[in-house]
């Protein structure tokens, strides 16, 4: 069993070194490939990341010519991985190395994914309320089971790894990715570690980035709920023009002309607002299967979808053609 290690590094020059001497020795007997991706780092962490690699020869080093953002940076370490199983932990050293042994024992039950999850977390208090909204977004955008927590330190297999990589878009979203790829997750409790050195990256910025990463990328609810509403303005000027309609036969003076307006405005602007949440949502549809196959496969997906469609018509026709042969024995029986 091989393990990697994936470590995306910004601007952690004070950390990187500590976390790589505790990875050695916790390690020690377990073969392992360690990849630190430093995603456009400001301070000198790509020189600590190279003097590393001459240091430990199984460190790989990958350096982003800008910050991506962290899942950029990860999609990044996983594309370069080798191994069975790949931890993806901060290098902040919140979370101590030797708590990998409890993910990569839960996930050998047979696990496709396996969250760490914090009896106390000891990050500052805006992470605590971001993380506590994301949860809610994750849960209502997609699909996340309102029981697990969606923490960056994890540990997936070399099936999900080989998921994960097929997605080639420029706005990845890892835990997206993988709650779209199975449903076979587990979590456990490890320790969490108060932040004794550096700076958090965690900015309001880069969370808004990643709810519109979810809101837009991993999810047709926002499409759907446009939809539902166009046809929910629809419906209301139909029972707006049936009322009018008995307004004015009840009530002849009724001033002519604004009502007429008003419907057809409402039931046009429902129709328009129901026509872009269709077309969103096969939009959507349509980037995702670019995305994870890939511009070559379209063509034999929509010919094994022309392929359907033609054994359905020619089923509805042999059995058109048996009610009319049965119809016509009948007739000349009688």
């Amino acid at each position: 069993m091989k393990l990697s290690i994936c470590i995306p590094v910004y601007n952690g020059s004070d950390t990187i070194s500590p976390l790589m001497e505790n990875l050695d020795s916790t390690f020690s007997n377990i073969e392992k490939e360690v990849v630190l991706v430093n995603d456009g780092s400001r301070d000198n962490s790509a020189e600590v990341c190279k003097d590393l690699c001459k240091k430990y020869d199984y460190v790989k080093f990958i350096n982003l010519r800008r910050n991506y953002g962290e899942h950029n940076a990860v999609m990044c370490a996983l594309n370069y991985c080798t191994g069975d199983y790949a931890v993806i932990i901060d290098d902040d050293l919140q979370n101590p190395p030797e708590e990998i042994f409890k993910l990569l024992n839960e996930i050998e039950k047979g696990y496709d994914v396996v969250y760490s999850k914090y009896h106390v977390k000891k990050h500052h208090w805006f992470r605590n309320f971001g993380s506590k909204v994301n949860d809610v977004f994750a849960t209502w955008l997609i699909g996340k089971p309102k029981n697990l927590y969606l923490c960056s330190f994890k540990i997936i297999n070399r099936a999900m790894i080989e998921e994960l990589k097929k997605y080639k878009g420029p706005f990845p979203y890892i835990d997206g990715l993988l709650l779209r790829a199975t449903n076979n997750v587990s979590s456990v409790f490890v320790e969490h570690k108060a932040r004794t050195q550096g700076k958090s990256n965690y900015t309001l910025g880069k969370l808004l980035n990643l709810w519109l990463s979810m809101f837009i990328n991993f999810s047709i609810k926002p499409m759907r709920f446009i939809t539902i509403t166009g046809l929910t303005i629809s419906l209301i000027s139909v029972v707006m023009a049936l009322f009018f309609i008995v307004e004015k036969i009840m009530n002849p003076q009724t001033v002519p002309g604004w009502t007429t307006i008003i419907v057809l405005l409402l039931f046009f602007g429902g129709l328009q607002s129901t026509f872009l949440g269709i077309i969103g949502e096969i939009v959507i549809i349509a980037l995702v299967v670019l995305l994870f196959f890939g511009g070559k496969k379209i063509p034999e997906l929509m010919k094994g979808l022309g392929k359907g469609v033609k054994s359905f018509k020619e089923g509805v026709n042999g059995i058109e053609n048996e009610i009319n042969a049965d119809t016509t024995k009948k007739e000349e029986k009688k």
